[in-house]
């Protein structure tokens, strides 16, 4: 039988409460208009919030660290390029940002 799971986007959170030892997290997408607009409720078990909550943030340090290699690396092959030393803390002359997609297991 296939996988089948639902793929909820999402930009931003409107509220969060909890009732009965449930955290209702209500998500949000940024509309046209600029305004949030509710897209999907997250509800979790309030006993399982710390370990979503450590794993997201786990996931946030891991992709700082991806982009800041990617910067890194950026920067020499434009160093080597231009033959010249650029300090790491400046940008790319050319305004490039490092993009791509990465998957991380926890």
């Amino acid at each position: 039988m296939a996988d089948i799971r639902p793929t909820v986007f999402c930009d931003g959170v409107i509220e969060a409460q909890v009732a009965h030892g449930v955290a209702r997290i209500s998500l949000a997408v940024t509309g046209s208009d600029g305004k949030a607009l509710p897209c999907a409720t997250l509800c979790v078990p309030v006993t399982q919030l710390p370990g979503l909550v450590n794993g997201m943030g786990n996931l946030l340090r891991q992709i700082e660290e991806r982009v800041r290699a990617q910067v890194a690396q950026q920067q020499a092959q434009l160093q080597a390029q231009q033959g010249a030393a650029q300090p790491a803390e400046q940008p790319a002359a050319d305004g490039s940002q490092p993009t791509g997609a990465f998957r991380f297991d926890s």
